[in-house]
């Protein structure tokens, strides 16, 4: 898949672009790709760790953000710019890849979104480690057909965080519901509005609007976590797409 850097809102519910409100293309129905959406992590310890990792984002205190990152052997996928340095400690890259030094502050907030996602799963290249969001499993032949047949790219869809996302006439919570999803992947058009909320296209060719942070990208960054004799730590970041 593509990798790009994204930005809070492919985590939550898109990338920046047009405005909601401007006229959706045309689209013709489409056969959806069934998604098997991740399970919400259960560990309680990591879930404490996450939870001071939250207190510490909140402040933006980067010394305590240092002393929980893995100072050796702390990986970085996706890494397109370059930027990753070996000889550096794992919180100079975590610092680099999520550019914590930016002055409007959306490396915090992008940090602090993937603390707080409850989903963990697996990555290919590094066992020990467990990250989140966790990815769901659909058919990669699948998605290849679907976007073939729609003239799309995969950065056109996401997929609902829970079965029966309702998709509204409006961006507004009392929209007319004018159809309910099912775990598979959904068309988007654009980017979400200023509340989050994103236009979709539906399977059965409708198009409405659906809920903030209710879809997630396949293509979504990642924080990684590992644990040693010490207990929980940051131990990598995958960039969107990897």
């Amino acid at each position: 898949m593509v990798s790009l850097w994204r930005c809070v809102g492919v985590l939550a519910v898109g990338l920046a672009a047009s405005p909601i409100h401007a006229q959706a293309p045309e689209h013709k129905p489409y056969k959806p790709v069934e998604v098997t959406l991740p399970a919400a992590s259960a560990d309680k310890s990591l879930e404490a760790f996450r939870k001071q990792l939250a207190a510490i984002i909140q402040r933006k205190d980067r010394a305590a953000l240092a002393r929980l990152v893995a100072a050796k052997e702390f990986f970085w996928e996706g890494d397109f710019g370059g930027m990753f340095d070996a000889k550096k400690s794992g919180f100079d890259n975590l610092n680099a890849a999520l550019r914590l030094g930016d002055a409007d502050g959306r490396g915090w907030s992008m940090l602090s979104v993937l603390a707080a996602e409850p989903t963990l799963g697996p990555t290919n290249e590094h066992p020990n480690a467990r990250c989140a969001p966790a990815q769901p499993d659909y058919e990669d032949a699948d998605l290849e057909a679907l976007t073939d047949a729609t003239n799309t790219d995969v950065v056109d869809w996401r997929y609902p965080r829970a079965n029966g996302l309702q998709v509204r006439n409006a961006a507004a919570a009392d929209g007319v519901v004018i159809e309910t999803l099912g775990s598979y992947l959904v068309r988007v058009f654009g980017a979400a509005d200023r509340n989050g909320w994103m236009r979709v296209a539906t399977p059965g060719g409708k198009t409405g609007f659906v809920a903030p942070g209710s879809l997630l990208s396949p293509l979504a960054d990642r924080l990684c976590f590992g644990k040693d004799a010490s207990g929980w730590r940051i131990i990598g970041y995958v960039g969107a797409g990897d």
